[in-house]
């Protein structure tokens, strides 16, 4: 019933929604890329269309999390010949302002794909949205979600840090992070970087929408280890036919990850991504642990399988 309302609102959308204004409210990701690193992904800078293709709602959404390698999985699927990325993040399901300008607004952020070509969006902000579960189900009610995770509170660390680069790079006040964690000697449960990393609190969401089948977790922390069983998993779970393989990566010991090599070219994220983490004070830490342990088993439960987080 949710679905079919929402599904009612989006056709009221898609009726009376404002053309496509290009770029408009639209978070690019791309000024956090070297240049020239999407293979597949459309910049849609020129009028013609290769021959044969058109833009179409994704088949696949990358819905979170934030700094859980929401990039990093979608340049190593991009490597693949039948999946097309859209090069931005489009916030279409989690903004309000983005979601009333209607559905063909949102498509023809799409990028042309063939096809036999199957397109991809990614947009992190959705796994934590409590409108986007409805919102996409309104949509395409069985559309296959990607959602990749990590240690939570190192992904609360890393969260910290992306914010305290961005704000020392635009001459901003920063603050230690154990001042952020913890307030009056507890453990400041109001700062969202802890909330991202609740993920039994959104997956509950999500579940009230789709079933589990139709949610492939990505283990964020293996990605990062050993790449290539983890895209093959994702392969199998998009019905992709198998193109990924291991010759497509290397490990780069200047940045301490791996890097990806296709169509003869070697391309790494952007600087931005993998800086190294401030040491957190270890009782700060501990606390933000034990208070996330609890949460950590719920959502083991939740989604019948567990991980190797602390």
């Amino acid at each position: 019933m949710a679905c079919f309302l929402a599904s009612a609102f989006l056709l009221v959308l898609q009726t009376y929604a404002a053309p496509p204004e290009a770029g408009f409210g639209i978070t690019l990701d791309t000024v956090d890329l070297d240049t020239g690193l999407l293979v597949n992904v459309s910049g849609d800078v020129t009028t013609s269309p290769p021959p044969g293709t058109s833009k179409r709602a994704p088949h696949s959404i990358i819905i979170g999390v934030r700094k859980g390698g929401t990039r990093a999985l979608l340049e190593m699927l991009d490597i693949h010949p039948e999946v097309a990325a859209a090069a931005t993040e489009v916030h279409f399901f989690d903004w309000d302002e983005n979601y009333a300008k209607g559905f063909e607004w949102y498509r023809e952020l799409m990028p042309y794909s063939y096809p036999h070509q199957i397109t991809i969006e990614k947009t992190p902000g959705y796994f934590t949205s409590a409108l986007a579960p409805e919102r996409i189900c309104a949509m395409n009610s069985s559309i296959k979600l990607l959602l990749i995770l990590r240690d939570p509170a190192e992904r609360v660390i890393s969260d910290y840090t992306q914010v305290y680069f961005n704000r020392l790079e635009n001459h901003k006040p920063v603050q230690a992070i154990e001042n952020l964690l913890v307030r009056n000697g507890a453990l400041n449960m109001r700062y969202k970087a802890i909330q991202r990393s609740l993920y039994d609190v959104h997956m509950r969401n999500w579940l009230r929408h789709f079933p589990l089948e139709q949610i492939h977790i990505v283990d964020g922390d293996a990605l990062i280890r050993d790449p290539l069983p983890e895209l093959q998993r994702v392969e199998r779970f998009l019905n992709l036919p198998p193109r990924i393989v291991s010759t497509n990566f290397y490990f780069n010991q200047t940045k301490g990850f791996y890097c990806i090599r296709s169509d003869g070219r070697e391309r790494c994220l952007h600087e931005s991504k993998g800086r190294p983490h401030p040491a957190v004070n270890s009782t700060v830490l501990q606390q933000l642990r034990s208070y996330l342990q609890e949460h950590n088993r719920t959502f083991f439960r939740l989604v019948k399988r567990t991980f190797d987080w602390q």
